[in-house]
């Protein structure tokens, strides 16, 4: 940080007068943060908000590793200005600035020797004292104060409180909340007028998290099959590394991990074996073979091919069988290649059928001669891969994703986009050509990407649903939680992650990158890019529409410096792209507010909005996006959802989610798109919950939260028919707990209500679309989706049926905790 920005620090304006004394601190272990308590004679004080952190520190990685010590505040001619400690040695200071001690613009960053210089002036009047609070003895610095300051302190923290209670209520409480609540009546009158509302609006987001990549959607069934696991990518497993999931068995096979020229510098760890003992030996086996485990297993099909491949050179020429064997050790498929005695690799292919299912099988290669044999590149993939494709996806998984009807597909993160530090932003170029010389990438999350899913087989598979493409580069900032050196980097603050930012003199080839996915994506077959997905396969262009730029990022000057060179270049290059910025990782606070600045000030087409809440915080904040401006910069809600104590997916959370969503269809204009977050979770792998779609190597189960947003792809619109929504009762939570929206769909005419009821009583709707039908319409077909549960329930009932409705203006009763979708013809 420059040393300009603190100028305003100490220049210090006179404290304001008054006669209350205020106290500021934060706790000692640094696990809290700003805080105050006052007093009216100095001696006995009272918490400000029992606790309540005015501002805490974003610098560390994530949350609890985010700490503060020592926090002193500076008042300057714009408000005030705080410094703090983000470790206990003070090696790195945070600064945050306010103008009223309440609202927070994002913190930057500095090592303290480059504060050595500045000299905090000993007439400041904050006095380091020690008071008694809640009978503990509590660290920090008094001063005078007025009692309007005091009160806007006291009645922030007040709301706060009030907020936090009515964000925490749930269902389980819903006997007391809701005692003697009678079944309610309510009604939804459509008027005749309409608008536009975007056609895009549900989607879905795809992150490598929880092992949603490899060992997921993508069909590999070799786990580490280029040998290219590096030690440290995984801190919960032990032997994590090039020989990860392989082992041999048998005495006459050693395994070593080998980098003489290899397959391809991105590529360069390859397994060598050498295979001992006599021919005859070797001939019968002696129970020696090299051995993949898989992912958790490798789970296959009776009568479903699969292919084989590897890279191999050998020594001498190498007979081997090749086979999947089962947990109870029968052979269930095999076959036999020969590897050729050569110096240089070759490709070598077998297709084999099992002859039984099987959910943990394993795959083993029985070399049938001595030498030194080379293998890299071991695959195995089932042929009946999602659309035929190959080097392509699960096809159940894939299909239930399919079935959502997303209308586009965000890739590749989230925090996998812009990585754990600047060495671990996702480079697109890395992930595409022959898998062989794609570039292995460290997972955020705690362990390993292929990249056999890279950036074609996403485009492909945003062809095979009729999704757009939303890839999501970083803003050349890394993960503001990621603490991992850089070669860019070279102090405690970069290497910390914090938005060491790419050296501006890289920043015109990293937007080149940029440049180069969209002709990637869109280029003809004849330019530089174009060719390179032509020669993968793809001659036609992908036609990308949109690319977002940065995640949930800081919005620091570091952020804002990048983020508006590579906005303006994308633009200018591709005005016909949609370019989406980003507002921080919430729904209010300073890099919300800094981040929605930035974006009308740039005239960013659309930013995209976070958050993760309570259920209640759903059910309160159904206007959330009614004052949005209409002409200006839209949104794209990229990661959401309910999130209960302990993060289960169940009736609770779908419903609430199901409540928002009719809320979001109505800022259909100014919402153009949305998607549920995380996506993907498999069994015993998770980094992450709640997810949409949890699954195993044979298993897959949708969530109650999947079939909220089933319902709602299946039943989109692109017109919002303004309604009219009334519940007759007095009770205004039971009041917010009622839901309704009515959308058109104008390609197949038909008109859809969704109406939710989260109450514990049954609701009785009546609905009114005289205006949109001719006088006198009778016996409209329809068609019914209910799903309902109890509150905890973490399976739905699902029921569709079809029902002749005898007129638009029709009765319709909801059970207690239900979505009901009604499609009318």
């Amino acid at each position: 940080m420059k040393k300009s920005l603190f100028a305003g620090i100490f220049g210090l304006a006179a404290l304001c007068a008054g006669a209350t004394d205020l106290f500021f601190y934060s706790p000692e272990n640094g696990n809290g943060g700003l805080r105050f308590a006052v007093s009216d004679d100095g001696k006995n004080w009272r918490s400000i908000g029992n606790g309540f952190d005015f501002v805490r520190s974003d610098f560390g990685s994530w949350g609890s590793g985010k700490k503060m010590w020592s926090p002193q505040l500076f008042p300057t001619s714009s408000g005030w200005s705080c410094l703090f400690r983000v470790n206990p040695e003070g090696t790195a200071i945070g600064w945050a600035q306010s103008p009223d001690l309440i609202n927070w613009k994002p913190q930057e960053y500095m090592l303290a020797a480059d504060t050595a210089k500045l000299t905090f002036r000993s007439n400041v009047g904050f006095v380091p004292s020690v008071i008694d609070l809640d009978g503990k003895k509590v660290s920090g610095f008094s001063m005078k104060t007025d009692e309007k300051t005091v009160k806007s302190l006291e009645d922030h923290a007040a709301e706060r409180g009030r907020l936090a209670a009515l964000y925490s209520e749930h269902c389980d409480k819903d006997g007391e909340r809701f005692a003697g609540l009678q079944p309610l009546k309510a009604s939804v009158t459509a008027s005749g007028d309409s608008k536009e509302i975007s056609p895009l609006l549900m989607g879905i987001f795809f992150e490598d998290i929880n092992y949603a990549a490899d060992g997921g959607l993508y069909a590999e069934l070799v786990q580490n099959r280029d040998f290219e696991y590096a030690p440290g990518e995984n801190g919960h497993e032990k032997n994590w590394g090039p020989k990860y999931a392989w082992n041999v068995e048998g005495d006459k096979i050693d395994f070593s991990i080998s980098t003489d020229e290899p397959l391809h510098p991105n590529n360069p760890h390859y397994a060598r074996l050498d295979v001992k003992g006599g021919i005859a030996t070797m001939i019968n086996n002696g129970g020696n073979a090299f051995v993949n485990s898989g992912f958790d297993g490798i789970t296959v099909k009776r009568g479903e091919p699969y292919r084989f491949r590897m890279k191999a050179r050998s020594s001498k020429k190498m007979p081997m069988e090749i086979a999947l064997v089962s947990d109870h050790g029968r052979k269930i498929a095999s076959g036999k290649l020969t590897v050729k005695q050569s110096k240089d690799w070759q490709d070598y292919e077998l297709i084999i059928n099992p002859d039984e299912h099987c959910a943990n099988a394993t795959l083993r290669i029985v070399p049938k001669n001595t030498g030194v044999l080379d293998l890299d590149m071991v695959s195995l993939f089932p042929m009946n891969t999602f659309k035929g494709r190959e080097n392509g996806l699960r096809a159940d998984l894939a299909q239930t994703l399919a079935d959502l009807k997303p209308r586009f597909v965000r890739f590749p993160g989230g925090c996998v986009a812009h990585g754990n530090g600047l060495d671990n932003m996702y480079d697109w170029k890395g992930s595409i050509g022959k898998l062989e010389e794609r570039k292995p990438l460290s997972n955020l999350w705690g362990y390993h990407q292929t990249r056999g899913l890279g950036y074609h087989e996403y485009f492909q598979f945003c062809e095979d649903i009729g999704a757009e493409p939303l890839p999501v580069v970083a803003a050349a900032v890394p993960c503001q939680n990621s603490w991992n050196k850089s070669q860019y980097s070279h102090d405690a603050i970069t290497e910390h992650g914090q938005q060491g930012g790419l050296p501006m003199d890289m920043l015109d080839g990293y937007i080149q990158d940029i440049l180069d996915l969209i002709e990637y994506a869109n280029g003809p077959a004849s330019s530089e890019w174009g060719a390179k997905r032509a020669a993968a396969g793809h001659p036609e262009p992908f036609n990308l529409k949109y690319i977002g730029i940065g995640n949930e990022d800081m919005i620091t000057s570091v952020f804002k410096e990048r983020f508006n060179k590579i906005n303006a270049a994308v633009k200018k290059a591709h005005p016909e792209i949609t370019v989406i910025g980003t507002v921080g990782p919430f729904y209010e606070g300073a890099d919300y507010e800094e981040g929605w600045r930035l974006a009308r000030e740039q005239k960013v087409d659309m930013v995209d909005e976070h958050y993760y809440v309570d259920p209640a915080w759903l059910i309160y904040n159904q206007d959330y996006y009614d004052d949005y401006d209409r002409n200006g910069t839209k949104v794209y809600l990229g990661e959401w959802a309910a999130h209960l104590p302990g993060r289960p997916s169940n009736m609770e959370t779908a419903l609430a989610e199901a409540l928002y969503l009719t809320s979001v269809e109505r800022n259909g204009d100014v919402v153009t798109m949305s998607s549920y977050a995380p996506l993907l979770a498999k069994d015993n792998h998770t980094q992450w919950k709640p997810d949409l779609i949890y699954f195993n190597n044979s298993e897959i189960r949708p969530t109650t939260d999947y079939e909220t947003m089933r319902l709602y792809g299946e039943n989109a619109g692109n017109k919002y028919l303004d309604t009219k929504l009334n519940v007759e009762t007095d009770n205004d939570k039971a009041k917010a707990r009622i839901g309704a929206s009515v959308v058109k769909d104008d390609a197949s005419g038909d008109i859809i209500v969704k109406l939710v009821n989260m109450l514990p009583v049954e609701t009785t709707m009546v609905v009114d679309l005289k205006k949109f039908y001719p006088e006198g319409q009778k016996e409209i077909n329809s068609v019914r989706t209910v799903m309902s549960g109890k509150p905890a329930d973490e399976k739905a009932s699902v029921k569709t049926d079809r029902v002749t409705l005898a007129s638009p203006f029709f009765t319709m009763p909801l059970a207690p905790y239900s979505f009901t979708v009604l499609r009318l013809k």
